[in-house]
């Protein structure tokens, strides 16, 4: 037995560095760990080129399996063939997509790994085989308990009986890659017992070489196919690389248990590292009902919708806040605590979101809400979705059609399924490349919209979502969100006060929300050099506003005290009919504000001390002066002209005409 220190690797400015742990891990001698026999366990990661140099070695055991392979699969493209023939598209036909489901479950794991991969790309499958993998179980008969306990030995040290109180006779769940016992400590304290399948790796690295070879082989044979499929392939096995490295997966809920554990419905299990190695995950023992399990959630009083809206709220964050992603959004991962909190389980397979990712989604929300199907073009190839130098001449009006009348609805009638559904048919037609980050998020949001209609056939998952981004919207202080919030409420140069309203009446039912906070940064960012703009657009604003509102003034007085000496009341002009609506969308963002929780008029002093004594503040001011100073020079000056310009005769006529009205009636 040796001991070796676990630490983690910071891969980004986002990510916290875990504390550095010492694990006992025993080396199994029972184990073929083939081509990477040579790593130390807490580096075991893919490696094509030693996978490549192992298995070029093994000619006959490559064969056997590939043999294996071709013997399950042969009629189901036997059947794409003849389906062909008979004029059937094989896109549109369910019966060989449930086919294909059951070829992956027999083909073991790694195939299975395969099948859920695929369900999350609509760039590689049409629809109907997407709905179908999404269904895939990899739940599979149970090894041996005397093989798990012979594991539990040689990764701990010790037999499972001098480490545990209680261990079940019997797993409560089998999987493709382990199963999992309950089991309880010394002290107590109940536990999970995960244990990895035996020959795993090397079934793993020999498939894993065999679909890495054809797929390179189809690549270059079929010019058709316009996705890299090696490299897809090489992401998935970097997955299933991590998934079976139980360590890695210790860390990972660490992790997770750092970015999010502090929410106060979101609960992470405790990982117990003095019983963790390799091929053995002891981690807390979580007592709750599975979300799917809709009935039973409901008869313990749990308010499961809002159980969903957390979960929606979390997934945002994981998304667009720190870029640490649950990328298994399987439904059973999701516990309903007797509590009230939302438990997560199972972290062998996480994403990493990149700031510009996270930071594109925002922006591609922005152009999607101002019907910018251009700049949404752009934001795909921004994205990875698209080549640089991929003609979008044909895809804008795609994504003018998908979305055109999604966004006739308001956001709270909008059907995310419905969205992505036809985003998939869309993404299959052109050469779009699906991220798996973004096809990891869809499917976890669209798996929460599914759950949450069970419960409530009216539950949008978009309405619950919006509130946090107009959040991030509201309060993040980066640039690339700064210039969002600036193309979201500037069109043509004028301001979108609508915009702001809706803005900020949703941030207010986001959690953790500092009204205070975003004034704060609203007001350093506006007088910052990047929010010159916005001083601008509001100098250009004040003095419309004050214009109208003085001539409206002026007006009102000049037809009251014309009514009053018996002249005519003049129509009131239509450039003064609606000058109120800026004043109201002040008003009423002004009462958003004070409807928000945890909003103080006191707060407001500081604020408004600040301000007072901004040497930007008086420049502003002067120009609101010198341009309300034009505007009425240069309407005195139009109107002189005016006069001049007209006729002799129709000066006359009307002096007569005021005269006439001028003068008291007779008696």
């Amino acid at each position: 037995m040796s001991e070796v220190t676990v630490s983690s690797v910071v891969e980004s400015p986002d990510l916290i560095t875990i504390e550095a742990k010492h694990i006992n891990i025993s080396q199994s001698n029972s184990e073929d760990l083939g081509p990477i026999s040579n790593f130390s366990p807490e580096s075991w990661s893919y490696h094509p080129e030693s996978i490549k140099e192992y298995y070029s070695k093994r000619f006959l055991e490559v064969l056997h399996r590939l043999i294996s392979i071709a013997s399950q699969s042969f009629w189901f493209f036997l059947s794409l063939w003849w389906d062909k023939l008979r004029g059937i598209n094989p896109k549109n036909n369910r019966k060989r997509a449930i086919q294909l489901r059951k070829i992956l479950t027999k083909l073991g794991p790694t195939y299975i790994k395969v099948g859920q991969a695929l369900s999350t790309r609509p760039d590689l499958l049409p629809p109907n085989y997407i709905d179908e993998l999404i269904s895939l179980q990899d739940n599979i008969p149970s090894f041996p308990n005397e093989v798990a306990y012979r594991f539990i030995e040689e990764e701990l040290g010790e037999p499972p009986e001098e480490i545990y109180a209680e261990i079940s006779s019997n797993p409560l769940a089998a999987a493709s890659l382990g199963q999992v016992y309950k089991g309880k400590l010394k002290n107590g304290e109940k536990v999970a017992v995960k244990v990895q399948r035996p020959d795993l790796i090397r079934r793993i690295t020999l498939d894993i070489y065999l679909i890495r070879n054809i797929a390179s082989w189809a690549q270059k044979t079929f010019k058709f196919i316009r996705s890299d499929l090696v490299s897809i392939t090489d992401e998935l096995a970097s997955r299933i690389f991590e998934e079976i490295n139980y360590i890695q997966e210790g860390k990972n809920a660490e992790k997770f248990a750092e970015f999010y554990g502090h929410l106060p419905e979101i609960y992470v299990p405790k990982i117990y590292w003095k019983y963790t190695g390799r091929r053995v995950l002891t981690m807390e023992w979580v007592e709750g009902t599975k979300l799917t399990d809709i009935q039973k959630v409901q008869e313990k009083g749990i308010n499961a919708t809002h159980l969903i809206e957390v979960g929606v709220q979390c997934s945002l964050r994981q998304l667009l806040e720190h870029g640490f992603f649950h990328a298994d959004p399987h439904p059973g991962n999701l516990l309903a605590m007797d509590n009230g909190q939302l438990a997560y389980l199972d972290f062998g397979m996480m994403s990493h979101i990149k700031p510009y990712q996270r930071y594109g989604l925002i922006e591609a929300v922005v152009h999607l809400v101002n019907r910018d199907f251009k700049s949404l073009a752009n934001d795909y190839v921004k994205l990875d979705f698209l080549q640089p130098d991929t003609d979008l001449s044909p895809i804008i009006p795609a994504l003018s059609q998908v979305f055109g009348n999604a966004l006739g609805a308001s956001v709270a009638e909008l059907n995310f399924k419905s969205i992505t559904d036809q985003m998939s048919a869309m993404m299959y037609e052109f050469p779009f490349r699906v991220p798996a980050y973004y096809a990891l998020i869809i499917r976890s949001m669209v798996t929460l919209e599914g759950i949450a209609i069970g419960i409530d056939p009216n539950f949008k998952v978009l309405s619950k979502a919006y509130p946090y981004v107009a959040k991030r919207l509201l309060t993040d202080p980066s640039q690339e969100l700064r210039t969002s919030l600036k193309n979201l409420l500037f069109q043509d140069g004028n301001f979108r006060w609508n915009r702001l309203e809706n803005l900020l009446r949703n941030a207010k039912d986001s959690q953790d929300y500092d009204i205070d906070g975003a004034l704060n940064q609203a007001t350093d960012f506006l007088f910052s050099e990047r929010g010159a703009f916005i001083r601008e657009s509001i100098i250009d604003e004040m003095i419309n506003t004050v214009d109208l509102l003085g001539r409206r003034t002026w007006f009102n007085t000049s037809s009251v005290v014309r009514k009053q000496v018996g002249l005519a009341v003049q129509e009131i002009p239509l450039d003064l009919k609606n000058n109120g609506q800026t004043t109201e969308h002040i008003k009423n963002i002004l009462r958003i504000i004070q409807d928000t929780p945890g909003f103080d008029p006191i707060h407001l002093v500081p604020i408004v001390t600040k301000l007072l004594v901004k040497p930007e503040i008086q420049q502003m001011g002067q120009k609101i002066f010198e341009g309300l100073m034009q505007k009425a020079v240069a309407r005195i000056i139009r109107n002189l002209l005016l006069e001049l310009d007209k006729p002799r005769d129709q000066k006359s006529t009307t002096s007569s005409t005021q005269n006439q009205k001028s003068l008291p009636v007779a008696s």
